[in-house]
């Protein structure tokens, strides 16, 4: 029998901000997991299989009591009688000493051997407590940064987002279910239930700042600072890296994103066969995203980063090579001291609470192992629409800029001088339907004296 699940319950937690959602949970990450949704209906499709098994064993367990039912019932109406034939006399030495035996290992036959055998193959694959957790974070981490509404979160209803995909899934599956509910109500059988998750109460993390409040607001669509004055500021163009001769005959479309600090959007940066083959090569790889260690320069993982990458290195495949190459043709930095091309998804939840890609001085020794000088500069692929949320936010002067599948932003992190630009200190909103793939590289110093000459002033 096909077990159907009720709508989910949902549990309303309150805390000191506002009320918590607790239902199925979400998939971080995306991209690494759909294959799970196959896995699971293989695990069905063989529970199907054990339990026809267990039927046909049952049905054989049945007819032989069947008939040995009549067999006993007649014996024993009178057992002189029926020993007094030598036939019946036979028969029953037969039964005993061979069928009774041939039932018992028919008794002791274990068709769930088959199934028990799948589950331990995928068990391996399976999210562990630790995947769960996660999950259910996620889930507490997005009503609070978009203030949803509980209930209106449980139905599918999003704010500010028609997101007709996820509306018509959701229209459909409740359709579905009430059509199998109204089956096994016919069929005169208790749908199966699901027990309501109780997540515990949201607490903010312990780093909490001021900051936070803007960057919230920024994921939202609230204060952005885009006035019309800097609007009648932004410009897009045509850019052939000062004139190089790859860009000549088919220039970048670039557009401004910001006029200060300089924020720029170059369409059509990466075609849909190179995000594929750059999926295709990071997905095996793809492992807890880490963040430099400020005072030993060591990579490790961070509760304000949460998504999966992958690094890859341009002999790997001509695809990473072109790329890298149409990064320095566009920027006119060299890349030859360039960290590695880092691909990341952030799924539902997924995010990088604000942060900076170089080093302060206070982090002398961030990225002394590399031997490349600071971050100058970074240049972000969008490798994915996101349907809603996952803005790339900048709180400082309170602009975002929105994910677009194909096209890359570009900004310097530190000034002529040398010195960081504290401005650029930005984050990745949580993304809230849907999956982000990007594929950042991160610029160095070393390498770019005659390329980006060094100003006069503290600040050029």
């Amino acid at each position: 029998q096909i077990l159907v699940t009720k709508q989910v319950e949902v549990v309303l937690i309150q805390s000191s901000f506002h009320s918590k959602i607790a239902f199925f949970p979400l998939n971080l990450l995306l991209g690494q997991m759909t294959d799970l949704i196959y896995t699971e209906k293989e695990l069905v499709q063989s529970l199907k299989e054990y339990i026809k098994a267990e039927e046909s064993k049952l049905d054989a367990v049945k007819s032989w009591a069947d008939k040995l039912d009549v067999v006993t019932r007649a014996s024993t109406l009178d057992p002189e009688g029926y020993l007094a034939h030598p036939v019946n006399a036979y028969k029953l030495m037969k039964r005993l000493n061979t069928e009774w035996s041939e039932l018992e290992s028919l008794v002791l036959q274990d068709p769930s051997d088959g199934f028990i055998s799948n589950m331990t193959v995928h068990r391996q694959y399976f999210p562990d407590q630790e995947d769960e957790k996660g999950a259910a974070k996620a889930l507490m981490r997005l009503q609070d940064t978009y203030k949803l509404d509980s209930e209106s979160f449980a139905r599918g209803k999003l704010p500010d987002s028609s997101h007709q995909r996820a509306g018509g899934n959701l229209r459909y599956f409740e359709k579905l279910l009430s059509k199998q509910l109204n089956e096994l109500n016919q069929e005169g059988q208790e749908p199966a239930t699901e027990e309501p998750i109780q997540l515990g109460t949201y607490k903010r993390p312990n780093d909490y700042l001021p900051e936070r409040e803007i960057y919230e607001a920024l994921c939202r669509g609230e204060g952005v600072k885009m006035t019309t004055e800097r609007r009648s500021r932004l410009y897009c163009r045509y850019h052939d890296g000062n004139r190089n001769p790859r860009l000549l005959l088919q220039p970048m479309k670039e557009e401004d994103e910001w006029d200060s600090p300089h924020i720029v959007r170059y369409l059509n940066a990466l075609s849909d066969q190179e995000i594929e083959k750059i999926k295709e090569l990071a997905k095996p790889r793809l492992a807890r995203a880490t963040v430099r260690d400020p005072i030993t320069g060591v990579l490790t993982t961070a509760n304000y980063r949460v998504s999966k990458s992958a690094w890859l290195e341009g002999e790997e495949d001509p695809v990473i090579e072109r790329v890298n190459q149409r990064i320095e043709d566009i920027t006119g930095l060299t890349t030859q001291t360039a960290e590695l091309l880092q691909i990341a998804n952030y799924g539902v939840g997924g995010q990088y609470e604000p942060h900076f890609d170089f080093s302060r001085k206070e982090e002398p020794d961030a990225f002394k192992t590399l031997g490349t000088g600071n971050r100058v500069a970074t240049f972000l692929n969008y490798m994915s629409d996101v349907e809603a949320g996952g803005a790339t936010v900048f709180p400082d002067f309170g602009a975002a800029i929105y994910p677009k599948k194909g096209t890359a932003v570009f900004w310097y992190n530190l000034f002529r001088s040398g010195e960081g630009d504290y401005r650029t200190r930005h984050a990745a909103c949580p993304v809230l339907v849907g999956s982000k793939w990007v594929s950042n590289k991160w610029i160095h110093e070393r390498g770019q004296e005659f390329r980006r000459p060094c100003g006069l002033t503290e600040v050029d």
